[in-house]
C-alpha cells in the first residue's frame, strides 16, 4: 500500500511524532542518536516517508497515524462486525495489508460517499467533535423541486424528535422534472440528520452522497475505492493540540 504522503526532513518528523522538538531533534541526529529503519542518519533534513520506523536513542516512534478515505458504495453498514450478517465497509478492505481501523463517524446503510477511518482514537474524536470538527457537504436527490420556502425553512430548522435540526448553508445543484438534487453542508453530526430534518418537512431522500468532509474531496475516487490521505490533509482536518 502507498500512503502517498509527502516526505519530512528527519528533525521535524521527529517533532511531528511527539519525541521532542524540532530544534532537539536536529541535535539529536547530528550526534548520531537517531536511526531510520534501523540506519543511523546525522542529516536533519534527510527525507523520512509515513510509515518509516524511527528511533530516537533506542526510543522508538508511536505507531504512525493513518487515515483513509473510502467511497462508501450504498448498501453496506459502517460497523466492523454486524450482528445481522450484512455487508460491511471493510469488505472494500479486502486483501489489502492494513492494520487496525475504525470508521471516523459513520454513513447509514442507504447513504453513500466520503468516508474516513483512522487508527488513531483521538484524532478521530477531534474530526467528529461538533465544535472542533470540520464542516460535512452533501449532496442529496430529494423526491420534489424545491421551493424558496423549502429552502428558507431547511436552514431555519425543525424540531424532531426534540432535537432542532438544520443545515447550515444549502443551495440547489439542478432540477429535473419531479425531483432535484440539493448541496446541503452541516456544522454537526447528528444522527440521520439530514434525512431526519428534509422528512420534518415530508421531503423524501432518493439519495444521499456525501462529497466534503472540510477541504477533503471524494473527488475521482471511484465506488468502493480507498486511499490514505497525506499528512497535509490529515493535519487540515484536525490540526495538532499541540
Amino acid at each position: 500500500m502507498s500512503p502517498r504522503s509527502p516526505r519530512y526532513g528527519a528533525a521535524r518528523t521527529i517533532s511531528k511524532l511527539g519525541l521532542g522538538s524540532r530544534t532537539q531533534g536536529a541535535q539529536w541526529v547530528k550526534q548520531g542518536l537517531v536511526r531510520i529503519n534501523g540506519r543511523i542518519v546525522t542529516d536533519p533534513e534527510f527525507p523520512v516517508s509515513h510509515g518509516d520506523r524511527v528511533t530516537v536513542d533506542g526510543r522508538e516512534s508511536p505507531q504512525p497515524r493513518l487515515v483513509i478515505m473510502l467511497n462508501k458504495p450504498r448498501g453496506l453498514v459502517t460497523t466492523t462486525r454486524d450482528e445481522q450478517g450484512r455487508d460491511t465497509v471493510y469488505r472494500c478492505f479486502a486483501g489489502a495489508d492494513l492494520p487496525w481501523l475504525a470508521p471516523v463517524g459513520r454513513l447509514d446503510k442507504a447513504s453513500e460517499g466520503l468516508l474516513l477511518f483512522s487508527n488513531d482514537p483521538a484524532w478521530a474524536a477531534r474530526v467528529t467533535h461538533s465544535s472542533t470538527g470540520p464542516d460535512k457537504t452533501y449532496h442529496v436527490q430529494i423526491d420534489r423541486l424545491p421551493s424558496a420556502a423549502l429552502t428558507a425553512n431547511l436552514a431555519r430548522g425543525a424540531n424532531v424528535d426534540g432535537e432542532l435540526l438544520r443545515a447550515k448553508t444549502i443551495r440547489c445543484l439542478r432540477s429535473g422534472q419531479k425531483n432535484s438534487w440539493l448541496e446541503i453542508t452541516l456544522d454537526e453530526g447528528r444522527n440521520r440528520q439530514i434525512r431526519r430534518l428534509l422528512g420534518g418537512f415530508d421531503v423524501a431522500v432518493l439519495r444521499l452522497i456525501r462529497v466534503c468532509i472540510g477541504d477533503l474531496q471524494l473527488g475521482q475516487l471511484p465506488k468502493g475505492g480507498w486511499r490514505a490521505l497525506t499528512l497535509r490533509e490529515i493535519e487540515s482536518l484536525a490540526p495538532a493540540t499541540r
